[in-house]
């Protein structure tokens, strides 16, 4: 298991990093700079926290108040860069036995290497300088660099951020498969809705430094609770909003008050629905809409519009549908079922 409860200053950036991963894959999701990437090199040792502690198996890699700060290479933690870091001058060989330098036996040595060549399937291009790999290749050659060390964390920086759009579904997968294999705990961070989904079975939503949930995955996806969660799970229809009823809300903006399925605590501060949940034959929450644009995708057409009373100079909404879906003429009224209807805080 993994402890972490941390802060460190920088400049007039506050992190604030709080949260237990046990085994799985954890992800860490949030805007760029909100503070990812620097918890990551907290745990791995490459900065230091200015107080807090952090626990490996119980034992201490950081302890403010014990004095306790591991250098990097006793933590036993893999810490895979967004930028991958192999070195250039060196070979796909090279690059990896560098993670096997503690390793004295030769024989073991040369044991290691070949298992994690074949399992991570990098067999053929031993030969191969940085440069000469593809995005996958080279993201492979520097996961294998690291498990050839057996840490006892693993942890991935944006692994797919270097990589062409149409290659990361593939790649997703392949990674799910190989993390699904080598078993252990790993913290993925991400600022891709679609990684943290695809990827992990618990997902620490992170904002201005600190952590602001952390939920099993389609638990978050279901209930994000906050307002930067809902914004991070693809939620494009947000405003502001207090509580009316035990399970009702009033979106002034929007000029309507919306039942939930969920009761709405007194701190209510917004409201989210996402953009497919829309439906004209919906038999929940009803009403009038005015249509003011439309934009066509591969595979879906996203038609904007505003509530009748919606304030003026207030953001259009969203309503996703697939292509071929869309009645003619537009629908006059547009519903939402209340189990779709997010009351967000802050």
């Amino acid at each position: 298991m993994l402890q972490v409860d941390i802060q460190k200053n920088i400049g007039s950036f506050s992190l604030c990093s709080r949260f237990e991963a046990d085994g799985g894959i954890m992800g860490i999701l949030g805007e760029s700079g909100c503070g990812k990437s620097m918890t990551l090199r907290c745990i791995a040792g490459i900065e230091r926290p200015d107080r807090g502690r952090i626990l490996l198996d119980g034992e201490p890699l950081f302890d403010s108040e014990r004095g306790i700060d591991l250098p990097p290479q006793k933590r036993r933690v893999g810490y895979l860069f967004q930028s991958y870091a192999l070195f250039p001058n060196m070979t796909v060989r090279q690059n990896i036995l560098c993670g096997l330098k503690n390793e004295k036996a030769k024989a073991k040595r040369n044991e290691i290497y070949g298992q994690t060549l074949t399992q991570l399937e990098l067999n053929g291009l031993e030969d191969r300088r940085p440069e000469q790999l593809s995005g996958g290749q080279a993201q492979r050659a520097a996961l294998a660099r690291i498990l050839v060390s057996r840490p006892r964390l693993l942890m991935l920086d944006e692994p797919f951020s270097a990589l062409d759009s149409h290659l990361r579904v593939q790649l997703q997968m392949r990674m799910l498969e190989l993390l699904r294999e080598l078993g252990g705990p790993v913290l993925l961070v991400t600022h891709s809705r679609d990684e943290a989904y695809h990827l992990c079975g618990r997902i620490g939503v992170m904002g201005n430094g600190v952590f602001l949930t952390c939920k099993e995955t389609k638990e978050l996806f279901a209930n994000p609770e906050n307002r930067q969660a809902a914004v991070l799970t693809g939620c494009k229809n947000i405003t502001g909003a207090r509580k009316t009823g035990e399970f009702e809300l009033e979106a002034p903006g929007w000029g309507v008050r919306l039942k939930t399925a969920l009761p709405v605590r007194d701190d209510a501060c917004a409201v989210g629905i996402r953009a497919h949940y829309f439906h004209p034959r919906s038999s929940g929450n009803r009403f009038p809409v005015r249509f003011t644009g439309q934009m066509e995708e591969p595979f879906e057409s996203i038609l904007s519009f505003h509530y009748e009373g919606q304030a003026a100079g207030t953001p259009d909404l969203w309503w996703r549908v697939p292509k071929g879906k869309i009645s003619s003429p537009l629908p006059a009224e547009l519903g939402v079922a209340p189990a779709n209807v997010f009351p967000l805080y802050q």
